[in-house]
């Protein structure tokens, strides 16, 4: 088997995994297209809602013309006048000027008003579920900067509160991930905790610049940039927290390749002064990094 090439992320920035699964084995079709309606971006699931709700009416319609001329004051054989009297069904709208006839036309129409009811609720659902899930509003710095601080080399990366409710009891986890060669010369996949300067934060409402000195102890001494692609390393950052406006609690999470660190450099300040004396956060300036030695 090939090795993996390290210029291939394992996982994305929003920490999502970059690896491609084959096979179905142990995963369940109805909840793996749920999970995918409920993550996936707004213009994605107005789209799949729509072409599935064009597609339902489109079948109903072929199926009242295929009974023949059952919906009284349409056209004889229109898909257009059947598949209007579809939507009409489905949404329950009934305008009345299109009327089914017979059996076979008002035993459709009963399917297709339960078959509506029951996309309604789902689609119902899945919006609620939508609009209410948690998210946490927490900005990540695009890059990581190794600088020199408090005399030591020091690993540096912040967070920024994008929103007014604040975060209590905010708590961060750094992890190293990259591949190792064991005594018996198989590669693993390895995850070194990261030492923090501090990992808890009781109120979290504006930034946070997250610190991590590489001493001795810590698993990136004696890394360089060359031997950090070498390995496929990644720092993933993990963020949990009580959300006051939420009332309960959010995640977030954010990866860092060797690409994105950045060695020799420091943020620079986002905290202004007023005019009127009242101290400022430009996020503006929140990715900044300015070259230090």
């Amino acid at each position: 088997m090939a090795p993996p090439n390290p210029s291939k992320r394992l996982l994305n920035p929003d920490g999502s995994s970059n690896v491609v699964r084959l096979g179905r084995l142990g995963q369940s079709w109805l909840g793996d297209h749920y999970h995918a309606l409920l993550t996936v971006p707004w213009p994605g699931f107005f789209a799949i809602i729509s072409v599935l709700y064009l597609i339902a009416n489109g079948l109903f319609a072929g199926l009242y013309l295929a009974c023949g001329d059952v919906i009284e004051n349409a056209r004889p054989g229109s898909f257009v006048d059947a598949f209007f009297f579809s939507i009409q069904t489905m949404a329950t709208i009934g305008y009345g000027k299109l009327i089914p006839i017979g059996p076979a036309a008002n035993a459709l129409v009963a399917i297709e008003a339960l078959v509506g009811m029951l996309g309604m609720a789902v689609a119902a659902g899945l919006m609620f579920a939508r609009i209410t899930r948690p998210n946490a509003g927490v900005l990540f710095s695009s890059r990581v900067v190794v600088t020199s601080f408090d005399g030591r080399p020091t690993l540096m990366f912040r967070l920024a509160n994008k929103r007014s409710a604040q975060i209590v009891e905010a708590e961060v986890d750094l992890v190293l991930v990259r591949n190792e060669i064991n005594d018996e010369g198989m590669v693993f996949r390895r995850f070194h905790d990261l030492k923090l300067a501090r990992s808890r934060s009781p109120v979290f409402s504006l930034t946070w610049t997250v610190i991590h000195a590489i001493d001795h102890y810590s698993p990136l001494y004696g890394e360089t940039a060359e031997t950090l692609a070498a390995s496929a390393s990644e720092i993933l950052v993990l963020l949990s927290g009580h959300h006051e406006g939420f009332a309960q609690t959010v995640h977030a999470r954010h990866v860092y390749s060797p690409e994105e660190i950045v060695w020799g450099g420091s943020f620079v300040d986002v905290f202004t002064i007023l005019p009127d004396g009242r101290r400022a956060l430009d996020l503006d300036r929140f990715h900044d990094i300015e070259p230090t030695p």
